[in-house]
C-alpha cells in the first residue's frame, strides 16, 4: 500500500506500535498479505490509475439512490450535475475504485462539537497535498500569480453547483468577501492572510478582491505576499458562500427587523448568532447549500446528525463514478469520551479518531472488533500540556504567570518520567514542550529544557518569586494572605490521570489546584471571554509562517494567550496589550507578512521559534504522540498514514469521499 514521506521518527514508532502485541489488523483486502512484488503492482495500478485525466473518461456513473432519482424526474442526469467535463475534478484513491452504499459513523458529543463532522467534510478552495509541503487546487481549478507575488488570479470550475443545484461562480466569492467576511457578519475578523505590510511604514494593507469574469477572480496585494495561498488554505478555506442563500438572512438583505424574526424562527436568541452559525458553521444546517460531499439533512441536536449524499457533488473517482461512494456520514451522540471507545469494540462506530492514551484498549480488541488501528503523525509540540493564561484576570496570578521563573518551577516540579508512562503508555518522551526534530522550526536541545525532575530546584525559584509563607496546609500564599491558586479548567475526561499528576506535583511544592471539569461548549464561550486561568490543549504547529495563532496572539484562539489575541484583533480596542517578548512576537509577524521571498519569511518564523523557546509560554510534559485512527475492516481507501493536523483537517487529510464499504 502507499505510505506518505512524512516524519520518520513517526513511521519507525508506528511500526514498534504495532510490533508490541501479536494481535495483527484483520485483512483489509487479499493483497495484505502477499509479498512486496504484488505491493508494488499494486502501488503500480494506483498511479495508473490516479493519472487519468477527466478527458479520457467516456462515461459518468452515480450512486443507484440517485439514479432513481434522475429516473422519476427529481435530479437532471448525473453530467448535468457535475461541472463542464474539463473542469470536473477526479480524486485520487488510496487503494481501489469504491463501490456505492453503507454509512461513515463517528461519535461526537453532540452539536457543540462541529468541526467533528466539519473537517472530515470540508471543501477548501485550496487544499494542502499529501505530504502537507503545498498546496493543490481543489475548489478551484488553478491559478496564476505574478513575478513579485503581488497579483493572484484564481480560475474556478465553470458550471459546478451548489447542492441545492444553483450554479457556484465568481459572484459568490465576491458576496462572501464584500458582505460577509469585510463587514464581520459571522463575528470573524478579517483574517491575516488577506493583509501584506509596507516595509517601511509597517501599515497594514488590506488586498482587493476583484471578478474577472463568471469563473475567475484577482487577489490584489499591495506588497508581495509568497505564502499567500498556503496561507489561505489555513485562514480562509472557504473564500466563498452561497450568495442566493445569504441574501435571504443577512440584515443589510431583509432589514433588521427581519432578520431578528428569522433568527427567532430558527430558534436563536439574536441575529448575531444566527449569522455566527450560519455564516461560520454553515455545514451544521440543512437549510443552507454546500459545496461539501455530504450535507446536513436533519437538526444537529439529534441523536443521530445524519448528512446525507451530495447529488451536485462535484467530484468523481477515475473511472468516471460520481463521489462520494458512501452514502451518509453520521454522527451519532456520546455522553463522554470512554462511549466513543466502547462504541468502537461493539461495533457501533466504524470510523473515529482517538488519542494514545486509547492505543492499549484498542489494539488488544483490535482482531475481536474487526477494526484496524492506524498511527497518523502529529505536529504537536506535545503530547501532556499546561498552558497557564498569560492574561488572566486574577492579578496576584497573573503576575505570577508572567514570570519566567515561576513557569520554570511548575516545569521542574513535575516527573516527567511518570507522566510519561501514565498519561503515554511510555510512548511519548519525557520532554518540554517543543518543536520536535525534522519539523520546521526544531531547535537544538529545546525538548530538554527546564525538564529535569528537581523539586528543589522548583522550590527555591518560588522563594526567589517571595511566595514564601506558607499556611497550615502548606500551600504557599500571596501577600495579600490569599492562597496561591491554579484553577485548571478542562473539557476532556481523557486527561483526567494526568491533571491528577500535574494536581500532586504542584501541590507538593505548594501552590494548590483545583480541577474543574466543563462540557465542551462551557469551555469555549469560557475561553473566548478570557475565564480560563489554565488548561491541557496541546499545541499542534505545521509552520509558524503559515498557520500563526498557536505560537503568535493574532486572534482570541489559544489559552496561554488569553486576549492578547483579542487587542491584536480588535486593534487595540479591547484585550490586553502585549509587552516585552510577547509584543516581539508581533513584531517578527508583521516581518514575515512583509517578506518579499518565502526564505526571508523562515529566517523570521525561526526567531518566533526562539523566543518561545527562551520563554517557555507553553509547559509540556511529554513529547508528541501519533494520532489514532480506527477503522472497519470493511472500510477501504483509508490511508494507512496521514499527517493528522488541524491545517490539513485532521480525518479529513485522508480525503473520506473515497473511502468505501466492501460488503
Amino acid at each position: 500500500m502507499r505510505k506518505t514521506g512524512l516524519v520518520g521518527m513517526f513511521l519507525l514508532l508506528s511500526l514498534f506500535l504495532t510490533a508490541c502485541f501479536n494481535n495483527s489488523p484483520g485483512e483489509v483486502t487479499s493483497e495484505n498479505n502477499v509479498g512486496n512484488s504484488a505491493e508494488e503492482n499494486i502501488d503500480s495500478n494506483i498511479l495508473e490509475l490516479n493519472s487519468i485525466t477527466v478527458e479520457e473518461i467516456q462515461d459518468f456513473a452515480e450512486a443507484p439512490e440517485l439514479s432513481e432519482l434522475v429516473e422519476s424526474g427529481e435530479l437532471p442526469k448525473v453530467e448535468e450535475r457535475l461541472p463542464k467535463k474539463g473542469d470536473i475534478m477526479i480524486e485520487p484513491i488510496e487503494e481501489s475504485i469504491g463501490q456505492y452504499g453503507g454509512d461513515l459513523i463517528t461519535s461526537w458529543e453532540g452539536a457543540d462539537s462541529k468541526w467533528t463532522v466539519g473537517k472530515p467534510t470540508e471543501e477548501a478552495l485550496f487544499r494542502f497535498n499529501e505530504e502537507g509541503d503545498d498546496i493543490e487546487p481543489n475548489v478551484a481549478k488553478g491559478y496564476d500569480v505574478n513575478d513579485d507575488a503581488t497579483e493572484y488570479t484564481i480560475y474556478l470550475r465553470e458550471g459546478m453547483k451548489w447542492s441545492d443545484g444553483e450554479p457556484f461562480t465568481t459572484d459568490d466569492v465576491i458576496f462572501y468577501w464584500e458582505h460577509m467576511l469585510k463587514k464581520e457578519t459571522f463575528g470573524k475578523s478579517v483574517y491575516d492572510a488577506y493583509y501584506t505590510v509596507d516595509p517601511e511604514s509597517g501599515e497594514r494593507h488590506i488586498a482587493e478582491v476583484t471578478k474577472e469574469d463568471d469563473y475567475t477572480f484577482k487577489v490584489t496585494h499591495s506588497f508581495p505576499s509568497p505564502n499567500f495561498l498556503k496561507r489561505l488554505a489555513i485562514d480562509n478555506k472557504w473564500f466563498f458562500a452561497p450568495e442566493h442563500f445569504h441574501k435571504t438572512i443577512l440584515p443589510e438583505f431583509v432589514g433588521e427587523e427581519e432578520a431578528e424574526t428569522i433568527a427567532k424562527n430558527w430558534g436563536y436568541s439574536d441575529v448575531k448568532s444566527l449569522l455566527s452559525e450560519t455564516g461560520y458553521y454553515y455545514w451544521m444546517n440543512e437549510e443552507i447549500p454546500t459545496l461539501r460531499p455530504w450535507v446536513a439533512s436533519n437538526d444537529p441536536h439529534s441523536e443521530e446528525f445524519i448528512m446525507k449524499r451530495n447529488p451536485y457533488y462535484w467530484k468523481i473517482d477515475p473511472e468516471g463514478k460520481q463521489l462520494p461512494y458512501v452514502d451518509n456520514f453520521i454522527a451519532s451522540k456520546i455522553q463522554d469520551p470512554s462511549q466513543a471507545v466502547l462504541g468502537v469494540l461493539g461495533g457501533d462506530i466504524n470510523i473515529g479518531t482517538f488519542e494514545i492514551g486509547n492505543f492499549t484498549v484498542l489494539k488488544e480488541n483490535e482482531q475481536q472488533g474487526d477494526y484496524r488501528v492506524l498511527t497518523w503523525p502529529t505536529v504537536g509540540l506535545s503530547s501532556t500540556t499546561i498552558q497557564l493564561n498569560q492574561t488572566t484576570q486574577d492579578d496576584n496570578l497573573r503576575e505570577l504567570v508572567q514570570d519566567i521563573k515561576f513557569r520554570e518551577a511548575l516545569s521542574f516540579a513535575v516527573d516527567r518520567g511518570q507522566i510519561s508512562e501514565i498519561a503515554t503508555n511510555g510512548i511519548a518522551e519525557p520532554n518540554q514542550a517543543a518543536v520536535p526534530e525534522g519539523v520546521v522550526g526544531y531547535q537544538e536541545g529545546w525538548e530538554q529544557q527546564w525538564a529535569e525532575y528537581d523539586t528543589e530546584k522548583a522550590e527555591q525559584l518560588l522563594d526567589e518569586i517571595g511566595i514564601t509563607e506558607r499556611n497550615n496546609n502548606g500551600f504557599r500564599l500571596y501577600d495579600d494572605g490569599s492562597v496561591v491558586t491554579i484553577t485548571i479548567m478542562e473539557p476532556n475526561q481523557d486527561n483526567s490521570e494526568f491533571l491528577e499528576l500535574i494536581k500532586d506535583a504542584y501541590e507538593n511544592i505548594g501552590i494548590k489546584v483545583n480541577l474543574n471539569y466543563v462540557d465542551e461548549g462551557t469551555f469555549q464561550d469560557r475561553k473566548y471571554s478570557n475565564q480560563v486561568d489554565a488548561t491541557t490543549e496541546n499545541p499542534m504547529v505545521v509552520n509558524v509562517a503559515l498557520r500563526p495563532e498557536v505560537l503568535i496572539p493574532l486572534r482570541v484562539l489559544v489559552p496561554w494567550q488569553g486576549d492578547y489575541g483579542l487587542y491584536r484583533e480588535s486593534d487595540g480596542e479591547k484585550g490586553t496589550k502585549p509587552e516585552g517578548d510577547v509584543a516581539k512576537l508581533l513584531e517578527y509577524w508583521d516581518n514575515i507578512i512583509a517578506s518579499t521571498s518565502e526564505e526571508e519569511a523562515s529566517e523570521w518564523a525561526d526567531e518566533i521559534y526562539k523566543l518561545h523557546m527562551k520563554n517557555q509560554w507553553i509547559l509540556g510534559y511529554s513529547g508528541p504522540t501519533p494520532h489514532l485512527i480506527v477503522a472497519t475492516n470493511k472500510l477501504h481507501n483509508v490511508p494507512e498514514q496521514r499527517m493528522f493536523a488541524d491545517e490539513f483537517r485532521d480525518l479529513g487529510h485522508g480525503h473520506p469521499a473515497q473511502f468505501y464499504f466492501s460488503e
